[in-house]
């Protein structure tokens, strides 16, 4: 195939001394970029890495991805810090022929929210990653903005009226999302006053997870600066629970181990009204991300059934919208 042909004639440039490859194998999931994994033939044993690559022709959340360049840098950076992160080995140049993406470490672990939620084996993972993930949350936020690329600024405001003209796009009227619209606009908080590098999809699924906690964050395309509450409200968001909706941090803990670990890491209070209101957005957000799946399964090119599925979820972040500005009894 064209793509591996491209990999052997690279992998020496990328990895010196570098002989040919094994096992190169296209991975599940991912709705927006190609995930490859394979093994680097070396003399002084081999390298499992994983090529991160954007389909040709679709980019992922026009307008909103960091890009792939700036996002090999941002987990460059993230794994110098100490934060949980692949290693980048080699950002794809045009001689490549691959496109744009970049090469990084394979780190061995669980992604699958489900598996991770339910085996017995990551039971002692379970009691510690809400804490664990406050404290990676808070690292993220502590990068220096000076050394990192250049990223969109979010601000309530403005993520506000980019919901709005994309929900407004589709032509598909959805009265819980215009409740939802109305109401945010409505509550929405004073401009914060602490600007950070934000994640923008920290959650349960864009994580490698071991029996002893978190090996590592990826998906970094939606990055920004911004409201470091953020983060915090949308690892909260009910679809990233999987089902267990009695425990906000991912399905995995309470927000209190998630807060009280943040702010000993960070030393900065959490607003916790602020992160309630971006949990409210965030939810949202899924739901208007996922009626943009569909909508480009339907057009095409690509037809795959995973934006479908995908799309179907809009459904559910209305009951979760209705849960969270007419509460009951719930988390």
């Amino acid at each position: 195939m064209a793509i591996e042909a491209a990999i052997k004639a690279g992998v020496a440039r990328w990895f010196q001394g570098a002989t040919d490859i094994d096992g190169l194998a296209q991975l599940s999931g991912g709705a927006s970029q190609e995930t490859w994994s394979f093994s680097v033939q070396h003399p002084e044993g081999d390298i499992a890495v994983i090529l991160r690559r954007a389909p040709s022709g679709y980019g992922a959340a026009p307008g909103r991805a960091a890009g792939l360049e700036a996002e090999a840098v941002l987990m460059q950076q993230a794994f110098e810090a100490g934060i949980p992160s692949p290693r980048v080995r080699h950002v794809l140049q045009p001689e490549d022929g691959l496109g744009s993406g970049f090469v990084m470490d394979r780190v061995e672990g669980e992604t699958i929210p489900r598996k991770i939620l339910r085996d017995a084996r990551f039971a002692p993972a379970r009691k510690v990653l809400a804490s664990q993930l406050g404290k990676v949350i808070a690292g993220i936020h502590a990068l220096d903005k000076a050394s990192l690329p250049k990223l969109r600024l979010m601000t309530v405001a403005s993520e506000l009226d980019d919901l709005t003209a994309e929900y407004k796009s589709f032509d598909w009227p959805r009265p819980v999302f215009d409740l939802a619209l109305r109401w945010l606009h409505d509550n929405a908080p004073v401009t914060s006053a602490a600007v950070t590098l934000v994640h923008g999809d920290f959650r349960n699924g864009n994580l490698i997870i071991g029996p002893e906690g978190v090996r590592a964050v990826l998906d970094w395309e939606l990055a920004h600066f911004g409201d470091p509450m953020e983060d915090l409200g949308w690892i909260c968001v009910n679809s990233w629970r999987f089902g267990l909706i009695d425990k906000p941090v991912g399905g995995l803990g309470s927000r209190e181990d998630l807060f009280a670990a943040y702010e000993a890491a960070s030393g900065r209070p959490v607003d916790v009204a602020r992160v309630m209101f971006w949990e409210t957005l965030g939810t949202l957000r899924w739901g208007i991300m996922c009626c943009g799946m569909m909508q480009r399964f339907r057009a095409g090119p690509d037809h795959s059934m995973e934006r479908a599925m995908i799309g179907r979820r809009a459904s559910e972040t209305e009951i979760d919208l209705l849960r969270l500005l007419a509460p009951r009894h719930h988390k």
